[in-house]
């Protein structure tokens, strides 16, 4: 179970003459940008959740559902989100929802008891509990998906388990999704094979992980059926995917799973997704993002342009996805284009500096790409303030500004909380130009994606809280996106790339390469040999072990770089070089 759109917002700039035209792109950053619900228990301390999304396009809108949200979204274009409360859905606050659409009706059940209800306008809340006679067969009553085929027939999938295997069964919506014959057992565990199903932060516990949130779509006369693993609250969570030719099977494993994966970067995670069609047949997948700091459960939304390649394999464009990115508002092809701004961080790791700080806290958090961590200021007064020296003058094109909560008190049912702040740009240090006033906020924005009409050149960016806020003003990610100063040069391409693959678990790869002196990052890609769609992980060390391939499979590797003025090209591994078992630790591997 567990993404995310940053809300395009045009921001006028206040200097003198400027004009504040809305621009036509949709411009969005992960985690998606919404109202994140903060949860009612009173053992743990306030956190926000939202995980295991659905998305459906249903007469003229898209409509989101996540767990523990208490309603759903709806939106027009993927970007901007409207936040609908739903107390008519019995079942609203069970994990895993899944919906339907079927005729003229949208149709909802979630994980527990197997209630289903239909509206035929979710705008409003007024759903229809149909008194559904589906009933589980087999083993588990957690994580349902729907799936209507092109001749009608209706079928069910569920699963959520470290033991239990991926479930599909035939239903008869005209008798209240009544069972039709036997379900059948469609994904069992294969940790031992697939190492992205194995359990830990690093694929490492040695035990199955968790297989759960089925998905099926069916393009060109072929079945995808999708599940997560191996578990939502690491940043390796993500989705892989088994192809059939009829809806229960059987069903064959697509090795270059999983193929929605973000283990690296600002945040991490894109698993218990689900792919659908936007209004001109693009395909997307919506998907959870992991903090797991205060819980388990602490979770953010995703959302990522998807391709079928011409070989039948599914890729979702995950890696640059926390970046700012366009979505289309027409016809694309995601094979050939993500559609990212190509946009460089600016802020990576620049010196800070803040009004207050408390000790385990400090303003450096902010800018360090990590969501896991945080500056806090040491109240929730208005007038506690972050800055970030850019350390040049730089062309900014937008600022991602990522609040932390540190030490609220809010629990669900609660009214909407609303961050007012300004944000001021400089290029002294002394005169300021307020670039985004927010100071009357009046909307619950906690991921918001700023992009600026015009860009800005600046060498300091500041933001100022406008507001008393429940508990202490904080960010997870102050993010500044542009174009550099101009002057500044891509890395070079990175050199002496040398792969080891563990003898003693195949699964497992060390890959190093000789630092970049000019590099932010590195971003290692991973293919099966003779094609298909990469593995892509985003790493800030010249080293990196990961335990996520198939025991059986061979692998082709290559690494770029980046930093704050653009990317390089990959330079692909020549040689792979086998570790001799004597030898295993030598590269960071432990003998077994």
């Amino acid at each position: 179970m567990k993404h995310y759109l940053k809300s395009f917002i045009c921001v006028c700039l206040l200097l003198p003459g400027a004009q504040c035209n809305y621009a036509q792109e949709r411009i969005v950053a992960n985690p998606m940008n919404l109202n994140y619900r903060f949860q009612m228990q009173d053992d743990n301390p306030a956190r926000r959740e939202a995980a295991d999304p659905v998305c459906e396009y249903f007469k003229g809108k898209y409509y989101l559902f996540a767990s523990k949200s208490g309603g759903y979204w709806s939106s027009e274009d993927l970007a901007e989100w409207k936040y609908i409360p739903c107390k008519t859905i019995a079942t609203i606050e069970e994990y895993a929802p899944a919906i339907l659409v079927m005729g003229d009706e949208l149709y909802f059940m979630a994980s527990g008891k197997p209630r289903i209800f239909k509206t035929s306008n979710p705008d409003r809340d007024e759903w229809e509990d149909i008194n559904a006679k589906f009933k589980f067969q087999l083993k588990g009553n957690v994580d349902p998906a729907f799936f209507k085929d092109d001749d009608g027939k209706v079928y069910v999938y569920w699963g959520c388990s470290d033991k239990d295997p991926i479930i599909g069964v035939e239903v008869d919506p005209k008798d209240g999704f009544n069972v039709i014959g036997e379900a059948k057992i469609l994904i069992e565990h294969h940790s031992q094979e697939y190492g992205w199903e194995e359990k830990g932060a690093a694929n490492d516990q040695g035990q199955d992980g968790y297989n759960e949130g089925p998905c099926i779509i069916k393009h060109k006369g072929k079945y995808y059926l999708q599940y997560a693993a191996p578990g939502t609250q690491w940043r390796i969570y993500g989705d892989g995917v088994y192809v059939a030719d009829n809806p229960l099977g059987p069903y064959v494993y697509d090795a270059t799973s999983p193929f929605s994966f973000k283990p690296g970067g600002f945040v991490g995670g894109a698993g218990h997704g689900h792919t659908f069609k936007d209004r001109y047949g693009n395909y997307w997948h919506v998907a959870s993002m992991t903090i797991s700091v205060r819980h388990m459960f602490e979770r953010r939304l995703g959302l990522f342009p998807v391709y079928l390649s011409g070989d039948g394999h599914i890729h979702a464009h995950t890696l640059w996805s926390d970046y700012p990115y366009e979505i289309p508002q027409q016809k694309a092809d995601f094979a050939r284009n993500d559609f990212s701004k190509r946009w460089n961080l600016l802020s990576y790791r620049k010196n800070t500096d803040a009004s207050s700080s408390l000790s385990e806290y400090g303003p450096e958090k902010a800018v360090d790409e990590r969501i896991e961590t945080w500056w806090s200021a040491q109240t929730g007064n208005a007038g506690e303030w972050l800055q970030a020296d850019l350390e040049k003058e730089m062309d900014v094109r937008a600022v991602q500004v990522n609040f932390a909560d540190h030490d609220f008190v809010i629990r669900a049912p609660h009214p909407p909380f609303y961050y007012r702040y300004v944000i001021e740009a400089s290029g002294d240090g002394k005169k300021w130009t307020v670039v985004a006033d927010k100071s009357a906020n009046g909307k619950d924005a906690v991921h918001d994606l700023i992009v600026l009409e015009k860009p800005v050149k600046a060498r300091y960016l500041r933001i100022t809280s406008a507001g008393e806020v429940p508990g202490k003003f904080s960010l997870s990610g102050f993010r500044i996106f542009g174009n550099g100063n101009g002057n500044g040069k891509a890395p070079e391409k990175v050199s002496g790339i040398r792969v080891q693959r563990n003898p003693d678990d195949p699964r497992r790869f060390f890959l190093s390469w000789n630092r970049q002196a000019a590099a932010d990052g590195y971003v290692i890609h991973a293919r099966l040999k003779g094609g298909g769609p990469p593995l892509s992980v985003m790493v800030y060390d010249n080293e990196y072990e990961s335990g996520f391939f198939n025991r059986d499979s061979e692998y082709e590797f290559s690494v770029e770089t980046f930093n704050e003025n653009g990317r390089s090209k990959p330079v692909a591994a020549k040689a792979r070089i086998p570790l001799r078992r004597e030898a295993a630790t030598v590269a960071g591997f432990s003998q077994k």
